[in-house]
């Protein structure tokens, strides 16, 4: 007996663990450089990502929308019910004190006859489980770690929510210029088509011509209407994701695209792994579940509760407390599964199973992150291209409508060549505007698959509510 008391203490102290952890390893190791970069690396954005627009209007959304964002107030609720899930996991490794109260009559017949007593009972109760297998460490590691992937996750959709926002306020800018765009270009095509008529009525141009040029008005008059809609969705978008209900004039009066730096700063690859919040959440998941290996493995050895009581009882509550009614009480319990009809071996192998399966999604997490930062910057590298050989397109374009018109006032050529000035221009024009929206496109989804370090920071200051906001260690791997 003594043996076994000096075996038990000495296992309770040293915390014998049955599971060893096993390392999480990427399928490959991460390249030195981007695929797609030819600068120097430089050192990544740490502000948030939209300041290089120098936008007023979309800062201030932005901090409404993290105010009041909907998706944003359900992650929060995800990673309170996680914090809270860690406070109770750790209570269970922490001792248990209660009372144990009775009070009670009690008549029963004797040789004497019937007897009527009372009695009353008063004790305090304590339980502790020893953790010898690490079975609730491992149980309160691993809420932990669910805690901080919660936290990740509150930084992942505070990254995303940034980026629609800012995705759907260039598409209602880029609206705007398109309209501006088609509203210049009728009153262009009413010039033109008033010169036509002025040349039918003096028998110079044909009844044709003046047909085209209405016809090309008309044409470009019928665009307005899709564009106006898209403008429309562009604010209800905006709307929702500031928590409203739909309605228009969110995204302000601007009508000109920005033109992004040529160079963003990306880091060196081996930074993505620690910027990309969604990454963390993954690798924090797969540490989580091997700690749930340990908790399952644990549970098939022996566990040992002690339970202890103290207190008195008597026939009035006065003598509940005198000396002779004092007891007490000390036990020690083991429980040792023996047949379970291998429920515990089966559950071993299912958080197994789980271990690998959320590996390898981490594993392919890493590798999605990588090509989400590759294929943004092949996308700007191409944008770039594109926007620059539109631009000189548009200067041929505009030279050429310029020379079709003035042939055609002069009269030595004929209408079509300015009706097909006129169409490759406008085309020309508004393809411009599309290209410079995706570039500014391209360089929000670059900045989103980087990632960054500021999202908590800047949500909390949003709301003004740091209590109910994780810390900015959050995140840590404790």
């Amino acid at each position: 007996m003594r043996s076994f008391w000096g075996i038990a203490f000495l296992l309770v102290l040293v915390g014998c663990s049955v599971h060893r952890p096993v390392p999480v390893e990427l399928p490959v190791p991460v390249p030195d450089r981007y695929l797609e970069s030819t600068a120097a690396p430089g050192e990544p954005v740490a502000q948030p990502w939209w300041h290089i627009f120098e936008d007023p209007a979309l800062d201030r959304l932005m901090l409404q929308a993290f105010g009041a964002n909907l998706e944003l107030d359900q992650v929060l609720a995800r990673w309170q019910q996680a914090e809270a899930a860690v406070r109770s996991v750790e209570s269970a490794r922490r001792p248990s004190l209660g009372l144990d109260g009775q009070a009670g009559r009690q008549r029963q017949m004797t040789f004497l006859g019937p007897v009527t007593a009372d009695h009353y009972s008063l004790s305090v109760v304590a339980g502790f489980e020893l953790d010898v297998w690490r079975k609730l460490a491992s149980r309160s590691e691993a809420a932990r770690r669910e805690q901080a992937a919660a936290a990740a996750d509150v930084e992942a959709i505070c990254l995303s929510l940034s980026a629609r926002l800012a995705d759907l306020y260039y598409t209602a800018v880029e609206q705007r210029a398109q309209h501006a765009l088609l509203e210049n270009t009728i009153v262009s095509y009413l010039d033109i088509l008033e010169r036509v008529e002025r040349r039918y009525r003096a028998g110079i141009a044909p009844a044709l011509e003046v047909y085209q040029a209405r016809q090309n008005l008309a044409a470009a008059r019928a665009r307005l209407p899709q564009v106006e809609a898209r403008l429309a969705a562009a604010e209800h978008g905006l709307a929702v994701l500031l928590g409203r209900y739909p309605q228009g004039g969110l995204a302000g009066q601007l009508a000109v695209l920005p033109a992004p730096a040529k160079n963003y700063p990306l880091g060196v690859p081996s930074q993505l792994l620690n910027r990309r919040p969604d990454v963390k959440a993954a690798l924090l998941r797969v540490k989580s579940a091997d700690n749930r290996v340990a908790e399952a493995i644990a549970e098939r050895f022996p566990a040992f509760n002690l339970a202890g009581g103290y207190g008195g009882g008597a026939d009035t509550p006065r003598q509940v407390f005198a000396s002779p009614n004092i007891f007490w009480n000390l036990l020690v319990n083991l429980t040792q599964p023996i047949l379970d009809g291998g429920r515990r071996r089966a559950e071993v192998d299912r958080r197994q199973a789980l271990f690998k399966e959320l590996l390898a999604s981490y594993q392919t997490r890493v590798l999605e992150a990588f090509r989400e930062v590759e294929d943004a910057l092949a996308a700007e590298r191409a944008s770039r291209e594109q926007v620059a050989q539109l631009q000189a397109r548009r200067a041929s374009t505009s030279a050429a409508l310029r020379l079709a018109t003035d042939r055609y006032t002069l009269g030595v050529s004929e209408y079509l060549q300015v009706l097909t000035a006129q169409v490759l221009h406008l085309e020309t024009e508004s393809g411009l505007l599309s290209a410079r929206r995706q570039q500014v496109a391209d360089r929000i989804s670059l900045a989103r698959a980087l990632g960054g370090h500021w999202m908590l920071q800047q949500c909390r200051q949003s709301r003004n509510d740091s209590v109910i906001f994780p810390t900015e260690d959050s995140d840590h791997d404790k």
